[in-house]
């Protein structure tokens, strides 16, 4: 049986979770908030039918950092389905297009063009921004929005390239919700799982967990879980905010969906913390659900 759509989030400033879960996982995410420097969101539910897990200030904006390049990388794979060959298409690298942040992109060569395919793996695993940049080039920023409001990200927008510091003074952030990040790694999610197509075909959303399962930066979620659990995740980090959405054990029996967003967080070492916290919470309670 298939499952249920997707149920939105719960208001901002709002804790939904069963009921018999309300009060220990409430009270922990409040204290965590209260006591970390900054704003934080969370986002978190399974792929059952139900209210989630914790949504707290999960419809409030933050800055994406890079987290927005799992939109980046939907819109490459929505696109080879409705133009086949679209993710073997090549794009031709400059000198002048690397930026900061380029770890992968900073040994190519002048002129060495790169397919849509090969551009979106450093893009997540290593967060490479100048792979990222040459994908928006390519795509467009407004065909990447529309690919969000498909997915049915109602307050997520990309508004510039990376490190784009004209557009930043200007204050074009590109913005999400815990409960957006947390709506695509769920369509994501479902269409690897039960085999069935949501945002893309099961088959690229199976390719985009594979993908995400190789991120390197594990500082975040995956840190606060046990060793070896699997956790198909993209982080995300710029002046004042560090961010984590993740699905934990894509292959698991009882997989669940977690998003985390920071902003103003003037000590990184807390927002780290306050991650780490939200997510052994949030582990917890989601162990005892599938109970």
């Amino acid at each position: 049986m298939k499952r249920a759509a997707f149920l939105s989030s719960a208001g901002a400033a709002l804790i939904s979770v069963p009921a018999w879960a309300a009060p220990s996982v409430g009270a922990k995410v409040r204290a965590i908030a209260a006591s970390m420097p900054g704003r934080i969101g969370v986002y978190a539910r399974t792929m059952a039918l139900g209210p989630p897990l914790v949504s707290y200030h999960a419809s409030h904006k933050f800055p994406t950092a890079s987290t927005i390049k799992v939109l980046i990388m939907t819109t490459a794979f929505l696109a080879e389905e409705s133009d086949p060959g679209a993710l073997s298409a090549h794009i031709r690298f400059h000198s002048s297009d690397l930026i900061g942040g380029s770890d992968f992109m900073d040994q190519a060569d002048n002129g060495q063009r790169f397919t849509v395919r090969e551009l979106i793996v450093p893009m997540i695993q290593v967060s490479d921004n100048t792979a990222a940049n040459l994908l928006i080039g390519h795509f467009g920023v407004a065909r990447i929005n529309a690919v969000g409001r498909r997915a049915g990200m109602e307050h997520t927008r990309l508004a510039r390239q990376f490190l784009d510091y004209t557009a930043i003074v200007h204050h074009h952030d590109n913005v999400s919700t815990p409960a957006d990040m947390g709506r695509l790694l769920y369509l994501i999610e479902r269409g690897a799982r039960e085999g069935v197509r949501t945002i893309v075909s099961a088959q690229h959303c199976r390719q985009m967990v594979k993908i995400m399962l190789g991120q390197t930066d594990r500082d975040g979620i995956p840190a606060a879980l046990p060793h070896g659990t699997p956790v198909a995740n993209k982080t995300g980090e710029v002046q004042g905010t560090v961010n984590d959405v993740a699905i934990v054990e894509p292959y698991g029996d009882s997989p669940f969906i977690l998003a985390i967003m920071t902003a103003d967080a003037s000590d990184y070492s807390a927002a780290y913390a306050a991650i780490h916290k939200v997510t052994r919470a949030t582990y917890a309670i989601a162990g005892r659900s599938y109970e």
